[in-house]
């Protein structure tokens, strides 16, 4: 039950800090920012949210800054919007994740390319160097 409460806040912080940055952050540094996911610990003391940025490694710093410095703002206005209690600290990551898929995806490809002529002979022999009920005995 508590895990349930805490993933349906962290989705809640998620929609409410989008809107937040949309209409209440005049920060310019914070211009083209996606909320991807909010994970919020157990206790609520501390929630991590991810973001997606578009540009480069300068540009993707340069907004991670400009969202640390918003984040007081928006802990302050998460506390009226939902009324709670106390709200988590907020720590903004970069989402890596479709990075990550696509380095995957890549290395995939190449594991399937490179593979392909090298996975016949040896699909083939492996399967035939292995002992079977028959030719136990």
């Amino acid at each position: 039950m508590a895990r349930r409460r805490v993933e349906r806040l962290g989705e809640q912080f998620r929609r409410e800090i989008t809107e937040i940055l949309q209409r209440e952050v005049k920060d310019p540094r914070i211009g083209h920012v996606t909320i991807t996911e909010v994970e919020v610990t157990p206790d609520l003391l501390h929630a991590r949210v991810y973001v997606r940025i578009m540009g480069d490694e300068a540009r993707k710093a340069e907004a991670l800054q400009g969202l640390a410095a918003a984040a007081s703002f928006i802990r302050a206005e998460l506390g009226q919007r939902l009324y709670i209690r106390r709200v988590p600290e907020l720590r903004f990551e970069l989402d890596r994740s479709l990075e990550h898929a696509m380095r995957i995806e890549q290395l995939l490809r190449e594991v399937r390319t490179g593979g392909d002529a090298g996975s016949g002979a040896g699909g083939a022999g492996a399967g035939d160097d292995q002992p079977t009920s028959s030719d136990d005995g």
